[in-house]
């Protein structure tokens, strides 16, 4: 695989000019722009790039909302390798 890494919601969602990921690991609780607000853009822009979502923070609105908004997947923190690639694997999949 090859993997992009982006210091903020607001980067990864600027690099869609140029880049288009076959998928999206993303984590909810990033500072400005967060993992909601990342999803609700990818919304807007009708992409079909599955999203994988990572937290540390569970709760059961938060897992509702992710999955609601179009997640392929809900990760916990710490992630487990197997389970992450296994889950990027299935979204691609798709």
């Amino acid at each position: 695989m090859d993997v992009k890494t982006y210091s903020s919601g607001e980067a990864f969602l600027n690099s869609l000019e140029n880049v288009r990921p076959d998928c999206v690991v993303l984590d909810l609780h990033m500072p400005k722009c967060t993992g909601f607000d990342v999803q609700a853009r990818l919304a807007q822009l009708a992409t079909r790039m599955p999203v994988i979502v990572i937290t540390g923070h569970d709760t059961p609105e938060t897992r509702a909302r992710a999955m609601t908004n179009g997640a392929a997947a809900y990760l916990l923190k710490p992630v487990d390798d197997r389970m992450l690639l296994d889950a990027i694997s299935e979204a691609i999949a798709d």
